[in-house]
């Protein structure tokens, strides 16, 4: 199945990387040619197009679907993500709020077992 996702805005980015928070532990990555932040190998928040999106427990994703231009993250039309919230888009003026969500996301998502990673696959001789 080709996934057909928006392009990487620049500028989404930019500022994506200002306010995701800084520490060791946080390691920031592309992801589908989009900008994301990881801990323990969980991805915690990303970028798609001009989205920003953070991963909450469900008590916070709750309150942040009340905010207006909040929404459940859905890469693909017809699939959410059901941990994932797309932030309004008005949050880039006030840029704290985003620090906040993000803030939220890292301590819920730094509870979670570091991810074991997968040997490779093996590849078969022809």
């Amino acid at each position: 199945m080709k996934m057909n996702f928006p392009k990487a805005d620049v500028s989404t980015q930019r500022f994506f990387e200002e306010v995701v928070p800084k520490g060791s532990n946080i390691k920031l990555r592309p992801m589908f040619g989009h900008a994301a932040a990881f801990v323990n190998g969980h991805m915690f928040s990303c970028t798609l197009g001009k989205q920003i999106v953070v991963r909450l427990k469900e008590e916070d994703r709750t309150l942040l679907l009340h905010e207006d231009g909040a929404s459940f993250f859905e890469p693909i039309k017809g699939r959410k993500m059901k941990e994932y919230i797309v932030l309004p888009k008005s949050w880039r003026q006030e840029p704290e709020k985003v620090r906040d969500m993000m803030s939220k996301s890292l301590a819920w998502v730094t509870t979670f077992p570091p991810k074991v990673k997968k040997p490779p696959a093996r590849t078969r001789n022809r």
